[in-house]
């Protein structure tokens, strides 16, 4: 699972800053969902090849009435979640009062905490740092979160401390198809994990707000080897009410990176709630293939039944590409079929697509729907090859590259996805300019064949001399 990393500080020390730095952009991942405040988001960053989840929480007074609790509280919980904290501290303002009583909170977890003095530029760093010994937790990093400096050196430092993760390194083919089953609390993610087993592996009961862990469960069936990761934990029903605050988008983050396929499951009673947008969003964002189960659909009306697909018309217009299934996980109807739907979508995701066939097909699309004029000249799309998979990448090449349209873009997407036959997978589509590395191959041939014809004439004529 991604290691995750809490960004922990009193206002204004610079936390969105780092946290926009680390997930490179202001749109970062944001969990806007109930229960949880705006004062937390949720990002996916990367330094150098080492990807992780980074939390951004709201700035701790270290005053326990009002607002600031609730803050605090938020902020203890993105703690409990974390691998690592980093608490940020302001180095031209020095060291306040706040930042003892956060340091005193941050040592009553026992979470690995890395204390960094920000907005450090222009200073020396070992002298800004110093006053911020007295806080006890370790040797201050001096960090400019603004302009991304020492902020790598510190994280690769927090990596190089982080233990091992259990399963680690396990290799892909052993864990057979790995589905992650996301959905927000109780939809029936538990009841379909058993059902799709044939066995309680999971405790299952309805309440929502179950989510800790998440659960690794291997199986096979038909002679292909799964892995079911389920974000729903095994609970004792006394402590509900505490883990129903405990519902995070880390673990669907987490589990999605682990998956090959995303099986979405989603509240026919319900409808579509903007959690279910929310994880669906990132599902495609990250690349996933999906396939939706709309559960509970046993017991509703035709009226009803119109009413829940409209719904998806209208606010999942985006997984238009993903299989839907409508079934009940607590009577198991439907259920089966998921199976053709998960392998399908696993299979069109890394499948190999070879060059003259993806060349074809974007030749035949171009025939059909030009693109538009760019400045009174047309934009001449050349060639396509594979550039990755799962999802499958297509890189295409010509002039004028950097003027495609993103509707024309989504029109080749859909071409390829249709042509293809790729079922349940989002399909992207790069475009690079240049010339072509293969043009002229035709050409190189050719005068080798001239030069080896020119011999094998040369040497016609000398056997044909020595016969007179």
């Amino acid at each position: 699972m991604l290691p995750v990393i809490a960004l922990v500080g009193r206002p204004n020390v610079g936390k969105s800053t780092l946290f926009n730095t680390l997930t490179r952009t202001r749109n970062a991942l944001v969990a806007d969902m109930p229960g949880v405040t705006r004062d937390r988001l949720y990002g996916t960053a990367r330094v150098g090849e080492r990807p992780f989840l980074v939390v951004d929480t709201g700035g701790l007074s270290g005053e326990g009435d009002g607002i600031d609790a609730l803050m605090a509280k938020q902020a203890m919980l993105a703690i409990e979640e974390s691998d690592a904290v980093l608490f940020l501290v302001d180095g031209r303002e020095g060291m306040t009062a706040a930042d003892e009583a956060v340091a005193a909170m941050l040592r009553r977890t026992g979470k690995p905490i890395y204390l960094a003095v920000n907005k450090t530029e222009g200073m020396r760093p070992e002298l800004v740092s110093a006053e911020f010994h007295r806080l006890g937790l370790g040797e201050p990093y001096a960090i400019a979160s603004a302009h991304n400096r020492g902020v790598a050196d510190l994280l690769e430092l927090v990596f190089d401390a982080l233990p091992a993760r259990e399963g680690e390194g396990e290799p892909e083919e052993e864990r057979g198809i790995c589905i992650a089953i996301i959905g927000r609390p109780n939809v029936g993610k538990s009841t379909l994990l058993n059902r799709m087993l044939g066995e309680e592996r999971v405790l299952a009961f309805d309440m929502p707000g179950t989510t800790r862990d998440s659960i690794f469960v291997p199986f096979e069936r038909d002679g292909q080897r799964y892995t079911l990761i389920d974000t729903a934990g095994v609970r004792r029903r006394a402590r509900v009410k505490e883990v129903l605050e405990k519902f995070s988008a880390i673990k669907s983050l987490q589990a999605m990176a682990e998956a090959n396929v995303v099986l979405l499951v989603l509240d026919a009673h319900e409808g579509i709630a903007e959690q279910d947008a929310w994880v669906a969003g990132h599902a495609v964002e990250s690349g996933r293939a999906v396939v939706v189960a709309v559960n509970k659909w046993d017991g509703l009306d035709s009226e009803q039944r119109d009413w829940v697909r409209g719904e998806l018309e209208r606010k999942l217009p985006f997984l238009d590409f993903a299989p839907l299934h409508f079934i009940s996980a607590l009577h198991g109807s439907g259920v089966g079929n998921l199976f053709e739907s998960l392998v399908k979508a696993y299979r069109s995701a890394t499948r190999k697509l070879s060059t003259p066939e993806l060349t074809r097909i974007l030749e035949d699309a171009v025939a059909s729907h030009q693109p538009p004029l760019i400045r009174g000249r047309r934009i001449k799309l050349r060639y396509a090859h594979q550039g990755g998979q799962n999802p499958p990448l297509i890189v295409i090449h010509g002039n004028q590259t950097d003027s495609v349209p993103d509707a024309y873009r989504r029109y080749l997407a859909n071409v390829y996805r249709k042509q293809l036959r790729l079922h349940g997978t989002p399909v992207r589509v790069e475009f690079k300019g240049g010339e072509n590395p293969y043009e002229g191959r035709k050409n190189k041939l050719t005068e080798r064949q001239v030069k080896r014809k020119k011999r094998l004439v040369k040497h016609v004529k000398k056997k044909a001399r020595k016969k007179k």
